[in-house]
């Protein structure tokens, strides 16, 4: 049996010292909506015992579907790789970036550099995503959808040259009899197909998973709890959202409390056996409790 965490948006604070001429772009936007909004809402602490309890779980590996940082700050991709050596060694831990971590032009090939391990796998040429990480008979699949944009705009972009490689990556694994994890920051439903907020070439990444399938995916963006399907080519697959990790304990802005899912895979004959158990915060208590468990396959 592999057990599999999953974390997302994590926005890690607090902000480290920001200079003037650090905010003269989008990130004076970003800075603005931190002072009224994310310095309440964000905390540090309940994340830091969020992680402890994840780590007690002990799971094989941990996923983080992106949104590590909030400004895109050199000193904040510093910080934020010395938070993933907390959750554990590159060997045990990957992520796919989220649009945080790529707030403005040219600032989000240097998280990736600085995160180094976390951020990296087998892959089919010379591009970076996706990217492939194996722990027994499960594949996690890491895709990119993080990309600058315009103030006001959190949305991704998946297009039709990454959706080739997925496609073909999630073929070769389903022949060789993987449970397929797809990591992706944005999620891919019509629902979500938000223009300030969505995911453009969702398309083209529902088309991949219907040419050539996996077993689960994984994302984040939304800072909420979510469980829906999209189609596979032998059935729905299932698409899993979770909670932001860096939410304060009681966050009512409409979204939920900081949690992360814990999934126990494992090969049983022919078929799969795979189990969601969901743990986080609650709004009117301090304590982290198990909150859904879930037979998925």
């Amino acid at each position: 049996m592999i057990t599999l965490a999953h974390l997302s948006d994590v926005h890690l604070a607090p902000l480290p010292p920001v200079r003037v001429r650090d905010l003269m772009n989008k990130r004076i936007t970003g800075f603005i909506n931190w002072k009224i909004k994310r310095e309440r809402t964000l905390a540090g602490e309940g994340l830091t015992r969020l992680v402890r309890h994840m780590r007690e779980q002990n799971p094989d590996f941990t996923v983080i579907t992106g949104d590590l940082v909030n400004l895109a700050l050199d000193a904040e991709y510093n910080t934020a790789h010395n938070w993933l050596e907390t959750v554990g060694p590159p060997e045990e831990v990957a992520i796919c970036p989220g649009n945080h971590d790529a707030y403005i032009n040219g600032q989000l090939q240097k998280g990736l550099d600085r995160w180094n391990g976390y951020a990296a796998g087998e892959t089919l040429d010379a591009n970076a995503f996706p990217f492939v990480r194996r722990v027994g008979d499960v594949a996690i699949v890491s895709c990119n959808s993080a990309v600058p944009t315009l103030p006001w705009v959190a949305a991704g972009r998946f297009e039709q040259d990454q959706a080739h490689r997925l496609a073909r990556c999630l073929k070769l694994l389903g022949d060789g009899g993987y449970f397929r994890v797809v990591l992706i920051h944005h999620p891919p439903n019509q629902e979500q197909a938000h223009p300030r907020l969505g995911l453009y070439g969702a398309k083209l990444f529902r088309k991949a998973i219907a040419d050539s399938g996996a077993e689960l995916i994984l994302h984040g963006h939304t800072h909420q709890s979510s469980i829906y399907s999209i189609p596979g080519p032998s059935g729905d697959v299932p698409v899993i959202g979770v909670a932001a990790a860096g939410a304060a304990q009681g966050e009512t802005g409409g979204h939920d409390p900081a949690r992360y899912n814990l999934f126990s895979i494992q090969r049983l004959g022919s078929a799969w056996q795979c189990t969601l158990r969901e743990f986080g915060f609650q709004r009117l208590s301090p304590d982290i409790v198990l909150r859904l468990s879930l037979r998925i396959y």
